[in-house]
């Protein structure tokens, strides 16, 4: 035993070494240079040291409200649990893929058993001398292990965690994605709010003037033109409550589905009449970019497993190696198959060159090679996209920020003009039409402004997920 021992071990020592010395074949992945604007535009160059993806969310969004529903998404929403489950699952496939650089052990046993019976003149007497029966049992450990010399089963377990790591960055996309858009939907219930308050108030004022109008007709000192055309006017007023009541309710409905529950209100507090201007937003450096937003780590992370995809496939080309091994015991017997005298062990070397395939391998690299390039377009087109989406933002902000002055500028003097153009109608210096277009414009231009600063709020909850969200938890 002690020599047979001794060639076990000495093949396997030098398995291990061919092993430990062999090459992977296949380029190691570098990050292919993407060209990055060195600033953004729109944005002053001091405020770029930081950005605001590196605040947490509750720090961007310092709102009560909306951090109750933020945190009851991240606990309930459907796509994030699909998304965890996607992660579960490339985790546990590239923990498949490494099984397969250890060594196979089996624990096998199998009993036979065989009659041979005697077919002479004897035996058809009915002596049953001539019979016999055979009893053969085997037990022991079967090993199988297929060596990795020329890399293909280190690159397959690069390519799957490479692959685990997208699907990471992926659930990292659409937890910033849903952050962004519980805070986006939030937002929109906010302006919608204050366009009902608007228009709930300027109907209020409109009762008021068709009463005042009615009145004078009842003295005799208007006529039906004028209170008609009130009327009319009240009406349209009227019209704009159940479709901004309608909006509401369809927004809040899909507030609810990113919450993952069923539809129902939502609570928030209101939009502020006065000037909403939110802080400075630090947008970082262009070329941070790359380093935080999801969906350009997972398109890298793409790109590496199809790199390590490439090797794989080169040594496809060279001799598959494998060794199998048996280590147990014969036995005769049924009632000694486990303790049996007989031992035997086994060692056989296997090799496994491809000779011809019929153009299988060669188009097989060929497509991982296009699947690479494919990746490398999509990584760098991740790339340009965050970079316009953050410019998108920025410019936004800016320049809806100069809108809501001029609005709030425009609504401050139609005020005004309603005021006077009352007044004026009093005094017999102007006609009811004054009134009529000075309400319809304030009624207007009131909405108009509301929808400003929504769409201010909405817009910074959108640089937050162009820049890729916070990394805090």
């Amino acid at each position: 035993m002690a020599p047979s021992a001794a060639i076990f071990r000495a093949l396997v020592a030098g398995t291990v070494a061919s092993l430990t010395m062999g090459c992977a074949l296949g380029a190691n992945y570098s990050r292919p240079p993407i060209a990055n604007p060195p600033e953004y535009r729109f944005v002053a160059s001091g405020s770029q040291a930081q950005s605001l993806a590196d605040l947490p969310w509750f720090q961007v969004f310092d709102d009560p409200a909306l951090q109750a529903l933020i945190r009851e998404a991240l606990a309930n929403n459907l796509d994030l649990q699909m998304a965890v489950a996607r992660v579960e699952e490339a985790r546990a496939r590239a923990g498949i893929a490494k099984s397969f650089l250890y060594p196979q052990v089996d624990a096998v046993g199998s009993y036979g058993l065989r009659q041979a019976s005697n077919t002479s003149e004897e035996g058809v007497s009915g002596d049953d001398e001539g019979d016999t029966t055979h009893q053969n049992g085997t037990f022991g450990f079967q090993l199988s292990w297929e060596i990795d010399l020329f890399g293909r089963l280190r690159r397959e377990r690069e390519a799957a965690v490479a692959l685990a790591l997208a699907s990471e960055q992926g659930r990292r996309g659409v937890l910033v994605t849903l952050i962004g858009d519980v805070a986006t939907d939030y937002f929109l219930l906010r302006e919608l709010d204050r366009q009902l308050e608007i228009a709930r108030e300027t109907l209020r004022l409109n009762d008021e003037t068709v009463t005042y109008f009615q009145n004078r007709l009842n003295g005799g000192v208007s006529n039906r033109l004028e209170l008609d055309r009130i009327q009319a006017n009240r009406a349209l007023t009227a019209v704009a409550i159940p479709e901004i009541e309608q909006q509401i309710a369809i927004v809040e409905n899909a507030l609810s589905l990113l919450l993952g529950r069923p539809p129902n209100a939502v609570m928030r507090t209101p939009l502020p009449d006065g000037d909403v201007l939110p802080p400075a937003i630090p947008a970082g450096l262009p070329a941070s970019l790359i380093e935080r937003r999801p969906d350009i780590l997972q398109a890298e992370q793409l790109l590496v497993a199809a790199n390590a995809d490439i090797g794989a496939a080169k040594a496809l080309f060279f001799p598959a190696i494998s060794l199998t091994g048996f280590l147990g015991g014969v036995s005769g017997d049924l009632t000694t198959f486990l303790g049996g005298d007989g031992a035997v062990w086994s060692l056989t070397p296997r090799l496994l060159q491809p000779v011809f395939q019929g153009g299988r391998l060669r188009r097989n690299l060929e497509a991982v090679q296009a699947r690479f390039d494919g990746a490398l377009a999509g990584y760098r087109q991740a790339a340009l996209n965050g970079y316009r989406e953050v410019a998108n933002s920025l410019v936004t902000i800016q320049k809806l920020a100069e809108v809501r002055v001029q609005r709030q500028t425009g609504v401050t003097a139609l005020r005004d003009a309603s005021d006077l153009a009352r007044s004026r109608y009093e005094s017999g210096l102007a006609s009811y039409i004054e009134i009529l277009t000075a309400d319809q414009d304030l009624f207007q231009q009131e909405l108009l402004l509301a929808q400003t600063r929504g769409a201010e709020l909405r817009a910074r909850a959108e640089l937050y997920r162009s820049l890729g969200g916070g990394w805090q938890p």
